[in-house]
């Protein structure tokens, strides 16, 4: 009987990758994030790659800004009720505008003029065949994100066990910054109408929102093991197949990021570097996200508040069809309310694919929980993202 590509993977070897490093506390921009990249340079090299460790400047948190920015939600409330309705208005809209440059990964103005950077690391290795005419990039990252009340998945399971086919029929995940950037926009709106009842409706979000954010500050990092170790195993995996069984005419680039729970910290920076160098045409930009959950998922898209299918409908097909070809379950259709690293890759024009998992209830598993231990991870899951990346690659050289 032929060997299924999903045998040639590991899951003893993804086990102890992901082992090794989850106890490491990995917050952004962190000496513990610093470790986990050294290791897993030397576990890349010794994979045979070519690898390097980009030292960037990224900012370490997103809570605390964000939390003085809906902060400012409620002091324009405070102004409208004292007289002050024009600056009222103003404040609370930019407020709300500097919400969505934020977590859209725009310029990030309120975080420049009131944050300091900080240094992450990149992990940079070069496989493949290094004089490819086309190159894969295959994304992770190794820093660990905040837990934080917010995160509680128990409301969307319970709502999940009552109606199970409304989840099902659910392919967005829920908005939930909407009411974030909401918050400080409708005070703006409500001082301008000389609403009381919007002023309050918009007060009270803008407060629900610092409290949020002011817990997730000082919240606890979780091991990260789902999110995103399980990239980072699949990424050394990789190393070891593009060695055992080279792909001829294709350069590989695998990408551990930092600061990617900053919002993208470390690919932004990544893309600084390297983006000049990466032809459009002939890269390819796989992001393996949180794939230890139960059902390996493609993304059309993701946007925290305008939905951005990524570049290049072609590229996702043709992983779709590969999966379908290796008999590789892989749900379709699916975006998502949160941002990843793809984003940065799928503005800059290249092809984008994004791999994830979900549970039955349409969430990541142990999302940003205490629970996102090693134990916890789906090892198939994650060995079908290995297997089905590497797939890909295969087919990437052959296309017209």
């Amino acid at each position: 009987m032929p060997e299924h590509p999903i045998d040639r993977v590991d899951l003893d070897d993804l086990a102890a990758t992901i082992a090794a490093l989850a106890p490491i506390e990995r917050p952004p921009c962190s000496a513990g994030e610093r470790e986990a990249g050294e290791w897993i340079a030397r576990r890349l090299e010794a994979a045979g790659c070519t690898v390097t460790i980009d030292e960037e400047q990224a900012f370490a948190e997103f809570a605390p800004a964000l939390a003085q920015m809906t902060a400012l939600g409620l002091a324009a409330g405070a102004l409208a009720l004292a007289g002050a309705r024009r600056t009222a208005a103003a404040l609370g809209a930019a407020a709300s505008a500097g919400i969505a440059d934020d977590i859209s990964n725009g310029p990030r103005l309120f975080r420049r003029m009131t944050g300091s950077t900080a240094t992450t690391t990149n992990v940079v290795a070069e496989t493949g065949d290094p004089q490819g005419e086309r190159t894969l990039v295959v994304l992770a990252h190794h820093d660990a994100a905040p837990s934080g009340h917010i995160f509680d998945p128990s409301g969307q399971q319970a709502f999940g066990e009552r109606f199970p086919g409304i989840i099902e029929r659910m392919d967005t995940s829920l908005p939930l910054w909407f009411p974030v950037a909401a918050g400080p926009a409708i005070v703006g709106f409500g001082a301008r109408k000389r609403s009381t009842r919007l002023l309050a409706l918009g007060a009270l979000l803008s407060a629900g929102s610092t409290a949020a954010f002011a817990d997730i500050a000082r919240s606890p990092i979780v091991p990260g093991a789902n999110d995103n170790l399980t990239a980072v195993a699949g990424i050394v995996a990789l190393a070891e197949a593009f060695r055992d069984r080279p792909v001829p005419g294709l350069r590989v680039l695998l990408v551990s990021a930092g600061a990617e729970e900053a919002l993208q910290g470390g690919m932004r920076a990544f893309a600084a570097r390297h983006f000049p160098r990466l032809d459009r045409d002939r890269t390819w930009f796989l992001n393996l996200e949180t794939v230890g959950s139960a059902r390996l998922v493609l993304l059309e898209g993701e946007g925290p508040l305008v939905m951005e299918d990524y570049t290049r409908l072609e590229f996702r097909n043709l992983v779709a069809d590969t999966a379908r070809a290796a008999k590789i379950t892989l749900r379709r259709g699916m975006r998502s309310r949160a941002s990843t690293d793809s984003v940065i890759a799928s503005r800059a024009g290249y092809p984008t694919a994004t791999l994830v998992s979900i549970d039955r209830h349409k969430e990541l598993a142990n999302y940003h929980q205490m629970s996102d231990t090693a134990e916890n991870v789906n090892l198939t899951t994650v060995a079908k993202a290995v297997a089905l990346t590497e797939l890909v690659a295969r087919e990437i050289v052959q296309l017209r």
